[in-house]
């Protein structure tokens, strides 16, 4: 049999009782894979095998003699495999003619500049690509440059979890949602003889000197 082409992008499936192979695009990786080719030897020594382990004796030794006739067959079986499922393959692929490679026509190809897409991008996609980009920094550059606290006062004492019954508490909120006690600042007491306000934690008023109640 005279030499065959071959390329680096494919996998080899064959076993004992055909032959298949996988040929991938060298730029997505995705491809086919070829029809399966059965190998008449292998399956004639696999069936041998199988009859030789249940009724042994002579059975087991033509199956013996069959795997090494198979074995001396099997580069050209191989060959012939390889060859035929290269031809059923190939038309699925281009081959760029600037770095050599078989990418499929679908996604990888510039069909335009007959090219694959490494070295003939398309155009269009990454115009698109580039306008998505840049179209995220500008939500970035908006974001920094508009008020995202809503309103928020870091002057005042801020909590982020009750801490009576650990319920998260929303930015600006006095009260818990999930107990109703006070959060952030501790809520303010007044005195019950002037009506001041009481300072946390006192016990007389500052105003009138009343005792807190």
């Amino acid at each position: 049999m005279p030499a065959q082409p071959f390329t680096k992008n494919h996998s080899d499936h064959s076993n004992d009782t055909g032959f298949q192979f996988e040929f991938h695009c060298d730029k997505c990786g995705n491809g086919h894979r070829s029809s399966f080719q059965a190998n008449k030897l292998g399956m004639a020594s696999s069936l041998l095998r199988a009859a030789g382990n249940f009724f042994g004796g002579s059975l087991s030794r033509v199956a013996s003699s069959a795997d090494t006739m198979k074995d001396a067959l099997r580069g050209e079986a191989w060959d012939s495999a390889f060859k035929t499922a290269v031809d059923e393959i190939r038309p699925k692929f281009h081959q760029c003619t600037k770095c050599g490679h078989w990418v499929c026509p679908e996604v990888c190809w510039n069909e335009e500049r007959q090219l694959c897409e490494d070295c003939a991008p398309n155009l269009a996609e990454h115009a698109a690509s580039i306008q998505a980009k840049v179209a995220v920094e500008q939500a970035w550059d908006k974001a920094r440059k508009s008020d995202q606290t809503d309103g928020l006062d870091l002057k005042e004492k801020q909590s982020g979890a009750c801490p009576k019954c650990g319920a998260g508490v929303q930015p600006k909120a006095k009260f818990c949602q999930g107990c109703g006690s006070p959060v952030g600042q501790k809520a303010k007491t007044f005195c019950a003889e002037c009506g001041g306000e009481m300072l946390p934690g006192a016990k007389f008023c500052g105003g009138c000197g009343h005792k807190a109640g």
